[in-house]
């Protein structure tokens, strides 16, 4: 027994030194390799309501006479593309001639919950997750006609939201204005309070906290500095909220639209989504998505980059904006960002816009052609680049897109949707 005990003790001071050893390393001496401590990596946050899905913008802005919104007028009719209104319920005539094919030429009003209904179906229909509603900071001060109408937007949305089953967020725009302020109020007093936005089971919430997107902050020529920025975000964070940064394009260099010494704040974000509209995503953009996918992941931040089907502005600025600037190249445009974002590993995309006609970034129901437009009139038609498609294209491509994204299709460089179905 006295020989087991003293291989026992024994045992016992093998195994508490070899511990020691592991627990109290012994520090390097100088002729030792240096001890490199690799930082563990900020984990992702898991697919939610915007993480791992497709998310669209919404303007919702447009307006007709006699709709009986608070502007009862015609509003952001200054359209590059002409609607396909032939699914509306209700729909307003213009003083425009008659399209090409004899119909008269009608637009539809966002004021019009049928309108809304159909937008978020059609959004449910071709496997849109969520639907980012715009509101601009110019148009939500206390009182106004302008305030009245987004408001009443945004109960629209959220009704229509939850009959379609698809989610939406509120997304600050503050391009046009000054005060950063005017956020905190409007989301305590209206959007949290006499709306009661976030109480709508629809409402997009993210590791589960209500999301917000701010668009704007870090642009040369938007309101606030980083500080004032910083601040903003603190405080919707502070609020319990998951915070989407919609930001240029080239926010981590400080060039181009965006303002320099902004990184810390970036770094605030939850989420950033680099603005793509306008810029040029030929070429070596790979390694730009590559590098904007890296940065988010190196400091814990989700990464939603943003894609467009393309843009023109002609008829808003004439001469001074060319005709059809960047081509939709009938599907090839848009599809090359999202094979990029799939090459990139991305699991996110904001798409600009779903309906913003203004800017022919929409990928709601157009215009195929000229017989659909008004007789004598430019707009910016689907077959502009030689080859026709349905009005549905963009989003069926939309859907298929986010198939792809989300390893539902198989990776394909060029796109696999039919132009005509």
């Amino acid at each position: 027994m006295r020989r087991l005990s003293i291989l026992y003790g024994i045992l016992l001071l093998i195994v508490f030194t070899a511990c020691s050893k592991k627990s109290n390393p012994k520090p390097p001496k100088d002729d030792d390799d240096p001890v490199v401590v690799v930082p563990e990596t900020p984990e992702e946050s898991p697919v939610g309501d915007v993480v791992g899905k497709i998310t669209v913008g919404y303007q919702g802005w447009f307006t007709a006479a006699g709709d009986g919104s608070p502007q009862n007028n015609w509003g952001h009719q200054n359209i590059e593309s002409w609607p396909d209104v032939s699914e509306y319920a209700t729909t307003y005539q213009t003083t425009l001639p008659d399209l090409e094919n004899g119909q008269p030429a009608k637009m539809f009003s966002s004021w019009d919950a049928s309108t809304v209904n159909k937008h978020f179906e059609w959004m449910k229909q071709y496997n849109i997750d969520c639907a980012a509603l715009q509101r601009f900071c110019n148009e939500i001060t206390p009182g106004s006609d302008i305030k009245a109408f987004r408001d009443g937007m945004a109960t629209k949305v959220k009704n229509a939201a939850e009959a379609n089953g698809v989610k939406f967020y509120i997304m600050y725009d503050a391009s046009g204005w000054k005060n950063l302020e005017v956020m905190k109020a409007d989301w305590e007093n209206t959007i949290t309070g006499s709306l009661d936005l976030l109480s709508s089971p629809q409402y997009a919430k993210q590791n589960g906290k209500p999301v917000v997107s701010i668009y704007g902050l870090g642009y040369a020529h938007h309101p606030g500095n980083a500080a004032e920025a910083l601040d903003l975000i603190n405080w919707f964070k502070a609020k319990g909220c998951y915070v989407i940064g919609s930001v240029a394009g080239q926010w981590r260099t400080g060039t181009g639209d965006s303002q320099p010494n902004f990184i810390n704040t970036y770094k605030a974000f939850n989420m950033i989504s680099g603005w793509a509209v306008g810029r040029v995503v030929d070429g070596n953009y790979g390694s730009w998505v590559n590098g904007d996918r890296d940065f988010c992941k190196a400091n814990g931040i989700d990464y939603q980059p943003c894609a467009y089907p393309g843009t023109s502005f002609h008829n808003t600025n004439g001469d001074a904006s060319p005709k059809n600037q960047f081509p939709r190249r009938h599907g090839d445009f848009l599809w090359s960002q999202f094979a990029v974002f799939k090459n990139s590993g991305v699991r996110s995309v904001y798409v600009a816009m779903f309906d913003e006609v203004n800017e022919a970034t929409q990928i709601f129901k157009t215009a195929e052609n000229t017989s659909q437009i008004p007789a004598g009139k430019w707009f910016l038609t689907l077959d502009a680049d030689g080859v026709a498609v349905s009005s549905d294209f963009y989003l069926r491509l939309v859907s298929d897109g986010g198939k792809m994204i989300k390893g539902q299709l198989p990776y394909s460089a060029s796109h696999p949707t039919p132009h005509i179905e």
